[in-house]
């Protein structure tokens, strides 16, 4: 049951990265807000961020490991999102073993580790979808495989 936990946050996180090595530079500064909202890669910030907060909160590992975050309102670069992103699903990974070995019980998210993980698959998907919808709305062509094979966890 660990394997298959550990294996879908790695899945997950793999279907982020796909994404984001999918984007150009210009995709990443794509935006529909008029009012200073995220653009594409505030929004993968954002989702390292959210990573690292419950990195941070449920690990004493990782609140000692003093983890990257980026500045408010920062637009990283992609290569920086991808380094972020790597370290911040590695942090997750280490919440999920430390635990797992504490019988699933989570400091700082009561329900525990399995509606945790949960939790953090489902604000990414939501994420990537606005990012999908950014780019369609903006005029980013991306390819049917990459759209679909965001989907396609079988073989991610």
């Amino acid at each position: 049951m660990l394997e298959s936990l550990v294996e879908s946050w790695q899945i997950n996180h793999r279907v982020t990265l796909r994404l984001l090595n999918a984007l150009s530079e210009d995709a990443l500064h794509a935006t529909l807000s008029t009012r200073g909202g995220r653009d594409v890669a505030r929004q993968l910030a954002h989702i390292h961020e959210i990573r690292l907060t419950f990195a941070e909160i449920t690990s004493k590992a990782n609140r000692l490991a003093k983890l990257p975050h980026f500045a408010k309102g920062e637009t990283p670069s992609k290569k920086r999102l991808e380094s972020a992103l790597d370290i911040s699903a590695q942090a997750i990974e280490k919440t999920i073993h430390e635990s797992w070995a504490n019988g699933g019980k989570t400091p700082g998210f009561k329900r525990g580790l399995m509606p945790l993980i949960g939790y953090l698959i489902a604000h990414e998907s939501h994420h990537r979808g606005s990012i999908l919808l950014t780019l369609k709305q903006t005029g980013h062509q991306l390819s049917d495989e990459l759209k679909w094979g965001l989907w396609d966890w079988a073989h991610i």
